[in-house]
């Protein structure tokens, strides 16, 4: 159809259907021919058609009439005569009511459907049947097709145009002749000539495509073709005793020189070998040494260096503690563990992390009272903290990520890789930088709804021209954006030496685009032209570098030192103008207003390894700009996951096109240079410390475990204040295993555990003993395992319609925990690393007294259970059942009282030969857990409320073998286990309970 309002349908049966193009429905049914419809043409509410029809004693034939409909009015008009048979018919493109119609011999007749008689006749000469017709667009000329495959062109000579743009066609360059060259054997190949190129060459096949094969077959021993005999299948022959019983030659190649990054030995392995003595050879690949060798040895290098290449944890039996972290990281600044889903955004989150005013954002937004679970900007503060508190320890953004990843918007935009785990990550990081700019500004307004400082130093104010050109109607927007996207098209039309960066940019910020949009005025679709003006420039500038779109741009990358470490930006009314290099230093001098110069804070790069390795992200970042101590100097290191390592600034801006792109780039204001600010530390928001989280039915079930909060007014923590923690997890997620052919069993990603219970203790004052904090998390994911045994918690208590505990969200228990880490209270408990790496959140050794280090001799290689302390020091026998994080954060805080009047009776050493001297006897672990013994507890009361004594009787069967383990005697009690010469009960006064840990 062309300009008409429906669409029209031909039949088998010659019937013609005039449809809706709306509906589809059928408005009008005409029987133009009797059999069937050879062709039909449409043009300005008129219809042609040619077809068949039937004789009633012969063969069908074409209709000498070519039937006419006018669409418009639905109606029939007078038809065409045409004796020579209508086969084809094409409508004029210009001439509204010229008609075109031929037979399958060759005879046109152009015809005029207001005046059919007026006509004008041709004939084309044709050997055969003609198959076709076909108009040119322009009207000046037609086709005809015969069956000899022949296309014959009428037309005039002079004047003919097949299109509507008059342009002459552009043909191909005609290649210079090649020289002949000859192929003796006396003509070198280096004679042959090689062309320029950048790319890499088809030639150089992947490592992927190559396999090994294996070297030639040895040849058969002659011994054993002499001695050899037929046999049912094949032959056999004595073996000659050369080699060894199932003893064959390797032929497989020698492994290649390629410098590769080999995994560390294990924490306990190497403790191992320190206790046997063994001093293992130093090997170049255990060393950081082997980094910096593998560095970029010149600008055309095509091999990916070690330090850019895919990081992967190794699991012991011992999980991921077990892995040497240190080994990728002698920095002052931690890295991001890859094993957690969406860890691709670690190298964004880096950079995020090392720009001093986003991360001053998300610290004081942290800082507030916002308990939202889904904030992304508070565990961003979160995670930004603790990394600095790390101080080169590898952390994780479990947090993070599960938050990013419990967004239905991240899910919708292809931004999770369980949903979409084949697209690219370039594609996937800069949607996702694109959506948390965004989501983070949204987020800021969740507590301060007229917090203005995530706008003034991340969005870009702009006005937006939009007019049509049909119209000349023009509307004015007012709007804001977060980044910007590199346009490199824009600036094809400068010569290849002028297309700097900061032309690159200025083109790409001040683009005017043309889209297809609805003009109010022509109540019409129209090409629109948009013009965008910026109103203000953020401090915070984040680019798009969109390489995925513009494959042009990677050789401009390519050049040596095209990115700039500063550039200038002025926007005025004409437009926003980029100054770089001498160009900047120049317009300073010569401009008399001052002219905003940011620097480069870092990118995140796309390193495509290519052989066997998938492509992955890391960060490239001048960590200068992000310190304390203000210095001039710049200092960039790579963020390769957990692998960080100092980087020269000319290896970290150079690219390469086959493997090292740029995805991100950040520009910081550089008067912001060292703009670190810690005042959301001392305007922490503490309310949520001191809100009551027991449960009606729990406080009747169990009133001593019940929770008592804090009093604000002589209970506020403060630094050097004891606590005692203990946690409690479920599975989230069984581990994943791999089997080899060979037996052995690799653990690919460990079991995911989550945070399901936590217990705070006071461990002094009035309340001491006492619970201010017992919160159980509300988990909505899956639970593949409660761990019952040693959780304590049971199908149905982490459930909001079952549980009697009143549950939190994840957000508000770690912000608890958080709170008291930055007040400076201290963390007491048993096995706290664990812990603290399950709770995502890291705790300064300052700020933790763990009794499995009080209570551990080195050289005894043996960490000792908190069961077995209770059972040897404090007469309990605690954990029969099942674990509670009150009782054992309630044990803990009893032992550290032991451990320092032990340290005051100066009798720590002599204490500790003496509990590990019981410990073999006892093999470790309580009587009850011995074959044939019982062991009964009984506690009175409980510490901090009521004074009360604990009774432990301690049974060993009869029938036991080996010698018996003698009854420990207490003078006056009768009670088992060790006494204290001297020893004094701790008080509430903070100078009696830290004296001694602490000196």
């Amino acid at each position: 159809m062309k300009q008409c309002h429906y669409i029209c349908a031909a039949t088998e049966t010659g019937w013609v259907n005039i449809l809706d193009p709306d509906t589809l429905k059928i408005i009008k049914s005409w029987q133009a021919h009797t059999l069937s419809i050879n062709d039909m043409d449409a043009q300005n509410n008129y219809l042609v058609t040619c077809g068949w029809s039937s004789r009633p004693h012969g063969p069908a034939m074409l209709d000498m009439l070519a039937k006419v409909f006018d669409l418009r009015k639905l109606t029939q008009l007078t038809p065409i005569a045409f004796p020579g048979g209508a086969a084809f018919v094409q409508m004029h493109p210009k001439m509204n009511t010229t008609s075109i119609i031929a037979s399958q011999s060759g005879q046109v007749q152009v015809v005029d459907l207001m005046n059919p008689n007026t006509t004008n006749i041709h004939q084309a000469r044709l050997s055969t049947f003609m198959l076709s017709l076909t108009l040119a667009p322009s009207g000046d000329a037609w086709a005809l097709t015969d069956q000899e495959n022949a296309v014959h062109l009428w037309g005039s000579r002079k004047k003919t145009h097949f299109s509507n743009y008059r342009n002459p066609t552009e043909f191909a360059d005609e290649p210079d002749p090649l020289q002949p060259i000859s192929l003796m054997s006396d003509v070198p190949l280096s004679s042959i000539g090689m062309p320029h190129y950048r790319e890499k060459l088809l030639s150089a096949w992947p490592d992927d495509h190559i396999y090994e094969v294996g070297r030639v077959p040895a040849k058969i021993d002659p011994a054993v073709m002499k001695s050899m005999l037929p046999a049912p299948i094949g032959h056999c022959a004595t073996n000659p005793r050369k080699k060894l019983r199932n003893e064959a030659e390797m032929t497989s190649l020698l492994p290649s020189n390629e410098t590769k990054m080999i995994a560390p030995k294990f924490l306990s392995q190497k403790a191992l070998d320190a206790e046997n003595g063994d001093r293992p050879k130093r090997r170049v690949s255990e060393t950081l040494e082997a980094f910096v060798d593998a560095a970029l040895a010149s600008s055309t290098k095509a091999e990916v260096p070690v330090m850019y290449r895919n990081v992967e944890i190794k699991y012991s039996k011992f999980g991921v503690d077990d892995f040497d972290f240190q080994y990728y990281n002698k920095t002052h600044y931690s890295g991001l563990e890859t094993h957690i889903t969406n860890s691709y955004l670690n190298p964004l989150l880096q950079l995020f992390k090392f720009t001093p005013l986003i991360r001053n954002l998300a610290l004081h937004h942290t800082a507030s009272n916002c308990t939202s679970e889904g904030c992304l900007l508070c565990e961003m503060g979160f995670l930004f903290d603790m990394l600095e508190k790390a101080d080169g320890l590898s952390c994780q953004a479990t947090n993070f990520l599960k938050a990013f990843g419990g967004i239905p918007e991240a899910g919708r935009l292809g931004m999770l890789e369980d949903i979409m785990p084949l697209s690219t990550l370039d594609g996937k990081i800069q949607i996702a930088n694109r959506f948390l700019l965004e989501q983070i500004a949204f987020d800021s307004k969740r507590v301060f709804a007229n917090d203005m400082k995530i706008e003034q130093t991340l969005r870009t104010n702009v006005q937006t021209n939009i007019s049509c050109s049909h119209c000349n109607s023009e509307t004015i927007r007012s709007g804001h954006v977060y980044y910007h996207d590199l346009d490199y098209s824009s600036s094809n039309a400068l010569p290849s030496q002028l297309r700097t960066f900061s032309s690159v940019l200025t083109s790409s910020l001040q683009a005017s685009p043309q889209i297809r949009a609805w003009c109010d005025r022509c109540r019409i679709y129209r090409q629109l032209t948009s013009q965008i003006t910026f109103q203000s420039i953020a401090p915070v500038l984040v680019f798009n570098a969109g390489l995925e779109k513009y494959g042009e741009g990677k050789q401009l990358w390519a050049r040596p030192g095209w990115l700039p470490e500063e550039i200038g930006i002025l926007a005025s009314k004409d437009g926003v103008t980029c100054y770089e290099g001498g160009q900047l230093s120049h317009r300073q001098s010569a401009s008399r207003e001052p002219i905003p110069v940011y620097e480069l804070v870092g990118m995140v790069v796309d390193v495509n390894s290519g052989e066997h390795q998938k492509p992955h992200l890391v960060s490239l970042i001048n960590v200068a700009i992000s310190e304390k101590k203000p210095t001039l100097q710049n200092k960039w290191h790579l963020f390769n996951d957990f692998l960080v390592r100092e980087t020269p600034t000319a290896d970290a801006l150079h690219f390469e096109p086959s493997w090292k792109m740029p995805v991100i780039l950040i520009y910081q204001i550089k008067s912001a240079r060292h703009a670190i600010d810690d005042g959301w530390k001392s305007c922490l928001d503490t309310r949520c410390l001191y809100e009551n989280g027991i449960h009606p039915r729990r406080a009747l079930q169990s009133p001593l475990s019940s929770v008592v909060p804090l009093d604000p007014s002589t209970e506020a923590p403060c630094r050097g204040v004891p606590v005692a923690i203990d946690s409690e997890f479920v599975a989230l997620r069984a581990e994943e295993i791999e089997i080899s052919a060979t037996g052995e069993r690799e653990v690919i990603r460990p079991t995911r555990l989550g945070l399901a219970r936590v217990s705070v203790l006071r461990g002094a004052g009035m309340f001491q003993e006492i619970p201010f904090i017992d919160d159980h998390i509300a988990i909505r994911e899956p639970i593949v395992d409660y761990l019952t045994k040693y959780s304590g918690l049971k199908p149905g208590d982490l459930d909001a319609n079952r549980s009697t505990h009143a549950l939190v969200t994840l957000k508000v228990a770690y912000k608890k925990l958080w709170l008291l880490l930055n007040l400076g209270v201290v963390f007491v408990g048993h096995g706290l690393p664990s812990d603290f790496r399950t709770m995502n959140i890291h705790v300064p050794k300052a700020q933790v007294m763990d009794t499995v280090d009080l209570f551990y001799i080195r050289a005894r290689a043996r960490k000792l259970s908190l069961r077995f302390l209770a059972f040897y020091l404090l007469h309990e026998d605690i954990q029969q059942d099942t674990h509670d994080s009150v009782e054992d954060a309630r044990t803990a805080l009893r032992l550290w009282y032991k451990y320092r009047e032990f340290c005051d009776a100066n009798i720590l050493h002599e204490m500790l030969t003496e509990i590990y001297n019981a410990g073999r006897k006892f093999h470790f672990r309580p009587p009850s857990e011995l074959p044939g013994g019982t062991a009964h507890a009984t506690t009175r009361g409980a510490r901090g409320l009521e004074g009360g004594t604990a009774i432990l009787r301690v049974e060993l069967g009869a029938d036991r073998t080996g010698p018996e383990t003698p009854p420990l005697q207490t003078p006056g009690t009768g009670m088992s286990g060790p006494t204290t010469p001297v020893g004094r009960r701790a008080t509430g006064r903070e100078s009696d309970y830290f004296e001694s840990p602490l000196r």
